[in-house]
């Protein structure tokens, strides 16, 4: 009879658990943080220079795309040949890529900057490549809480930079406000040294090809329905992020309950991903995905039914919030056990690119609708029926490990 044997974490770096983790979660927080401000400086940036919402949001969507269509490639590149040289490279270009913003007056120049320069920048500097580091240091029955961890330091960046942002341009004006913003990347490059390491493969299991490796993992049925239903939590978290603060300003609102509301889904996906991540490791993960998608839907379709307050913006954030990034740490959690630490950064990065593209849709999708009907209705809806959809997409889900990736022992 043959056992599938838990891979044993491989300590590649030189650090203690602790600071690696700390180091790695405030690498999260900042740049998590500072990518979920660009929605701030969408009335700022499209009033001075003249640009169309559609414009401004095609340039986010670019920047989600190309942010998914590295990732793989990103993940891949940090477990053959370690993190850290990975993350300063992306640390260096998000600067570089919120510094040219500033000198970006036209839709093209925008896209090239805030779309491609910033995507690759955040594809290797965000969360997902932390995780990596954090995946392949931890045991299996661990790491949903470990990622989860990692997901709530990327939201308490998101709480901290969202009032930061804001009181920057208030303060100083959207160009300097991007400069400063930089500044904060380049000030984390250090605490790179601490993700240092590469993974091992365990003893008994091959070390494929990238395209071997993503053939054997498409064949998995249930990891096909896993990249499919991550489409919508991009879908759902772009077009929130980068319209809503808008949105609550056509409303009636002010700009600053638009930050606030973005701090406020930052602060309840702290304990959104902590509990995702602490139940991850108890509960059948696919069956939590499926109930955060139905719940996502439940709390949009509340949105819209009742009129749009202060305080009903507040609450809206809040539910969002705690169901924000708390799909990271369980798809993260099956990925790692269909297919081992091994191959975790590229076949994550697989799955986050099909978030992507759902980050793409939404950011231009909500731009468009709104340029061509002044609303942002038709997507709030659409928000609803795909959440409805992702739900039931997540429940044939086996969580089980996909054998072929497994070292075996007799």
């Amino acid at each position: 009879m043959t056992t599938v044997a838990a891979a044993a974490p491989a300590r590649s770096a030189a650090v203690p658990l602790i600071v690696l983790v700390i180091a790695g979660c405030l690498i999260a927080a900042v740049t998590n943080g500072i990518r979920t401000t660009f929605g701030l400086f969408t009335l700022p940036m499209t009033e001075e220079l003249g640009l169309s919402r559609e414009a401004w949001g095609m340039a986010m969507a670019i920047q989600n795309l190309v942010w998914g269509a590295t990732q793989p490639f990103a993940g891949a590149i940090a477990d053959k040949y370690g993190t850290a040289r990975v993350v300063v490279f992306g640390l260096l270009l998000y600067a570089a890529g919120l510094l040219l913003m500033v000198l970006s007056p036209t839709a093209l120049l925008l896209d090239l900057t805030a779309g491609v320069l910033c995507g690759v920048g955040i594809a290797t500097s965000s969360f997902s490549i932390v995780m990596v580091a954090f995946g392949r240091n931890v045991p299996q029955e661990k790491r949903p809480l470990i990622f989860g961890v990692a997901t709530a330091a990327s939201s308490f960046g998101q709480f901290a930079f969202a009032p930061i942002g804001q009181g920057f341009i208030s303060a100083f004006e959207w160009d300097k406000a991007l400069v400063y913003l930089a500044i904060f990347l380049l000030a984390v490059i250090p605490l790179a040294y601490a993700l240092r390491g590469k993974t091992e493969n365990p003893t008994g299991q091959a070390d494929l090809r990238f395209m071997e490796a993503l053939s054997r993992a498409w064949g998995y049925g249930s990891y096909r329905l896993l990249v499919i239903g991550f489409f919508v939590c991009g879908f759902h978290l772009a077009f929130i992020n980068v319209h809503m603060p808008a949105y609550l300003v056509q409303c009636g609102l002010t700009p600053e309950v638009g930050s606030w509301s973005i701090a406020i889904i930052g602060l309840f996906n702290i304990i959104g991903s902590l509990s995702a991540g602490y139940f991850g490791g108890k509960l059948p993960k696919q069956l939590l995905l499926a109930s955060i998608y139905f719940s996502r839907a439940v709390a949009i379709a509340l949105f819209m039914i009742f009129p749009v307050t202060e305080l009903s913006a507040y609450l809206f954030a809040a539910a969002m919030g705690f169901l924000w990034l708390s799909t990271v740490p369980l798809t993260a959690g099956l990925v790692t056990l269909f297919f081992g630490a091994r191959y975790m950064g590229m076949l994550y990065g697989v799955a986050f690119f099909s978030h992507q593209v759902g980050s793409f849709v939404g950011v231009w999708l909500g731009g468009y609708a709104f340029d061509a009907t002044g609303s942002y209705a038709l997507v709030w809806y659409l928000g609803i029926l795909l959440g409805l959809a992702s739900a039931a997409v997540h429940l044939p889900i086996k969580e089980r490990p996909h054998l072929t990736f497994q070292p075996a022992h007799a």
